[in-house]
């Protein structure tokens, strides 16, 4: 069978940027961006280009900021897509390579962030499994000081970010990929969990805030709908730009009225 015909819209650096300032990213700022390159139309440059693109909007005194998340790294008798046989969980544990925020790859957050971590000049965080990759002039105070014991909370970059003033641009993304909820998490009453994943001197266990997206959507359509939030469209790909601090603030009051009290989590996500 022939191969069929690429979709459109024809998507090149200088649409990319040129819609992106329209939509209002503005030079100097810190931009949190979640993206999917497959929403943006046919990119010529692939995620490449989409990195220039929003490095040329943000000029060479803004910082570019995306998660580079490694869920891989954990306890794979909670892997699901797809499970491993419990026989081999030991071994897995024994053998899984540790964090080593130069050579790890992002996964589950789609190619553009990987492309991030790999750009000149580009910074990641320390945490193992929840990092965050940046590049331009307040990437070293953005990564800094993200603690191993704190995966999303206020000593990760969501904290630094929120108190930088960071927007956060969903880029043919929803509200489901939005970590700056998971801040939130830590300010409302959340259940603890024991995570699970290979360390330095090998397998470790810590104590962390459970976090779970599964009603990012629906907390994202009320914000969306009680809060000012630019929206627009990139390419074919729709998107959205607001501040992050007010994400936030809205998403801790939110939780604590749609989320059961900690006292009813029973069966809590990790």
């Amino acid at each position: 069978m022939p191969t069929p015909a690429p979709t459109g819209p024809l998507v090149t650096r200088d649409t990319l940027s040129a819609r992106l300032r329209a939509l209002g990213v503005r030079p100097g700022e810190i931009l949190l961006a979640h993206s999917s390159l497959s929403a943006l139309g046919w990119v010529n440059g692939g995620a490449a280009t989409v990195v220039r693109a929003l490095l040329d909007a943000l000029g060479p005194d803004g910082t570019l900021v995306v998660p580079t998340q490694t869920g891989d790294l954990s306890d794979p008798a909670l892997w699901q897509a797809p499970p491993v046989p419990p026989a081999w969980w030991a071994t897995i544990r024994a053998t899984m390579p540790a964090y080593d925020p130069l050579t790890t790859p992002a996964r589950g957050v789609g190619v553009i962030p990987e492309a991030v971590r790999t750009w000149p000049g580009a910074l990641r965080s320390a945490h193992p499994q929840t990092s965050f990759a940046a590049v331009g002039r307040r990437a070293a105070e953005v990564v800094a000081g993200h603690a191993t014991d704190c995966r999303l909370g206020e000593r990760s970059p969501l904290a630094v970010l929120e108190r930088l003033g960071a927007r956060v641009l969903l880029l043919g993304a929803g509200y489901d990929a939005c970590t700056a909820f998971h801040l939130a998490e830590y300010r409302v009453p959340s259940p603890r969990v024991e995570v699970g994943r290979p360390g330095p001197d090998g397998w470790e266990t810590v104590t962390e805030v459970s976090i779970t997206s599964e009603d990012f959507d629906a907390l994202g359509h009320d914000f969306e709908r009680d809060r000012p939030v630019v929206r627009g469209t990139v390419g074919a790909a729709d998107a959205r730009l607001f501040p992050l601090a007010e994400a936030v603030a809205y998403a801790e009051g939110w939780l604590g009225t749609h989320r059961p009290r900690e006292e009813e989590f029973q069966h809590p996500t990790v």
